[in-house]
């Protein structure tokens, strides 16, 4: 039976989180299908929270190992859906 996986990653300080973030992602790369960054932005204005969702493939154990390496940055709230195909 297939899966498809979704994190939903809440990020409450961007400033502060970005770079670790960014670099479980990278180290992730290869597993994340599609990646969806959600802040508010105005001309004057850009969100200190923000929203990451992403779509993963490939092996079921990089998807925990990424889901727990999240976990652990202070800052973060990380929510996962599975669905069955």
């Amino acid at each position: 039976m297939k899966e498809i996986w979704i994190l939903g990653i809440h990020i409450t300080d961007r400033l502060k989180n970005t770079s670790e973030v960014q670099a479980i992602l990278t180290k992730y790369g290869c597993t994340i299908k599609t990646r969806l960054g959600l802040h508010e932005v105005k001309e004057d204005f850009c969100a200190h929270s923000g929203l990451i969702l992403l779509e993963l493939t490939g092996n079921r154990d990089e998807f925990f190992k990424l889901e727990n390496e999240l976990l652990r940055v202070d800052g973060l709230e990380v929510k996962k859906m599975v669905f069955e195909e």
